[in-house]
């Protein structure tokens, strides 16, 4: 096995076709019966990573050099080989609902995916922690792993096992039904771990580690059942580094801390996402406030705010937080601020002084008191009360604003005597600067000439 110069200066690694036999054994060109069944015997029944991968990115199936990537060339055998001239790996490797229970050949892994960064194997059906290690092992550069939806909850990861995650610095783990006696094996192995997903896995309490980790920033941990307020702080206890927290859909139902003891436990988040919960009283979005670092909140579908319009909604919460700079995920604008924060006021000046939170006094003293509204209803007018000249003649009628010019003829036949078809119609408005505008166009709306009370109409008979 060697390194060969490709085109574009990718790196092609030649393996010898002898080392694939084990992914060949369909072929009965390449393969004999009593290798296969030596094969069986050495590892699990069902389809291995490296057999998908040689199927997926071979070059039937992944015909195109993806960017800079490497490529495993094969060299030919003068029987030919199935896998072509070469493989085409990017190095983001996506093999998810391939049916995957094993590595196979863990030389053929290492030759092959030496510089993969990003693999993902969700929904596959590994079972074995074991079989995990072996993949991952031989992929020295591996940054991110997807595990969601493998049935890994059947056996025990050891720790000499996840030491072959050290590298790994995004892992996610959604619908493992991962004990957190396993987490905390892998953050007991993994120094550089950023971003953990432990989504859908029927959490009901947490377990702390009997070690911090340091690294981690971002925990997803959603769509659980974490509904105390103790289970979550024992999440501050573990990751003490923690940025962003995403609790969404676990129905918490309050938050049962002290301030200081909020700063203390979460001294570097900066983001948490809360949306779906079981928050119900506005004390609890106070306490948000005693994150030292907090910015960015989401608190959507709250049974809090489900009787206030969506205007209330965001102009309450971003009173009420004055550190906030995004409020489920709209940037809060310094106009936006300032326009909400005397909403707060107007909102809570009418309400008994028991009942009035803290937060509106101190905006009491940054802004004042502040007058109420005034309500302007800007309804279109329906009607209007005009004067109705004729000759020498002058009569106040109310008349609608949603008729036409022919149906407020009808209506004046008979005050001013005259058939519609004998009739001239001219509109004064008392404080244009022009004198009157004729009214003749018979479907036009009363209400399009901005007619108001007050307002002038003259009749006049047509000159035959």
């Amino acid at each position: 096995m060697g390194l060969k110069s490709g085109e574009s200066g990718a790196c092609i690694l030649a393996v010898s076709s002898g080392s694939l036999l084990s992914l060949m054994s369909t072929n009965p060109h390449t393969s004999s019966e009593p290798e296969v069944q030596e094969r069986s015997m050495d590892q699990p029944s069902g389809r291995s990573f490296m057999q998908v991968l040689c199927e997926k990115y071979s070059p039937e199936n992944f015909p195109y050099r993806r960017g800079p990537g490497m490529g495993v060339h094969v060299p030919a055998t003068p029987q030919g080989s199935p896998m072509k001239d070469r493989l085409n790996l990017p190095s983001v490797l996506v093999l998810n609902s391939c049916g995957i229970t094993c590595a196979g050949d863990e030389n053929e892994i290492a030759a092959f995916c030496a510089h993969v960064s990003e693999l993902d194997l969700s929904d596959n059906k590994l079972e074995d922690w074991h079989e995990v290690s072996k993949i991952v092992s031989n992929v020295p550069h591996l940054e991110f792993l997807n595990l969601s939806s493998n049935p890994l909850s059947l056996s025990v990861l050891e720790r000499r096992c996840a030491g072959s995650f050290a590298g790994v610095r995004k892992l996610v783990l959604n619908n493992s039904k991962a004990s957190w006696e396993t987490v905390h094996t892998i953050l007991q192995e993994l120094p550089d771990l950023e971003e953990l997903f432990l989504c859908l896995n029927d959490y009901e309490t947490v377990s702390c580690s009997p070690v911090c980790c340091q690294s981690l920033k971002l925990l997803h941990i959603t769509d659980n059942n974490l509904q105390d307020w103790t289970e979550i702080r024992k999440l501050g206890i573990m990751f003490p580094s923690l940025d962003t927290l995403i609790l969404a859909n676990n129905n918490l139902t309050t938050i049962e801390e002290t301030e200081d003891s909020l700063a203390r436990l979460f001294p570097n988040l900066r983001s948490i996402n809360l949306h779906k919960s079981g928050l119900h009283c506005w004390e609890d979005i106070d306490k948000l406030n005693s994150f030292p670092k907090l910015e960015e909140v989401k608190l959507l579908g709250i049974p809090l705010l489900q009787s206030y319009t969506t205007e209330e909604r965001r102009k309450l919460l971003i009173a009420r937080l004055p550190s906030i700079v995004k409020l489920n995920g709209s940037i809060v604008a310094d106009g936006e601020r300032e326009d909400s924060e005397r909403f707060f006021i107007r909102y809570y000046m009418e309400f008994p002084e028991e009942e009035v939170p803290f937060r509106y006094h101190e905006l009491v003293t940054k802004y004042g008191k502040l007058e109420p509204l005034a309500v302007v209803d800007l309804r279109p007018q329906s009607s209007a009360k005009v004067e109705v000249h004729f000759q020498d003649k002058v009569e106040e009628m109310s008349i609608r604003l949603d008729q036409t010019v022919a149906e407020l003829k009808k209506h004046l036949k008979t005050v001013v005597q005259l058939s519609t078809s004998n009739m001239l119609l001219f509109y004064l408005d008392q404080e244009a600067p022009f004198g009157p505008e004729e009214m003749k166009y018979s479907s036009r709306a009363l209400h399009s000439y901005g007619i108001r009370d007050g307002d002038k109409i003259y009749v006049e008979p047509r000159m035959k």
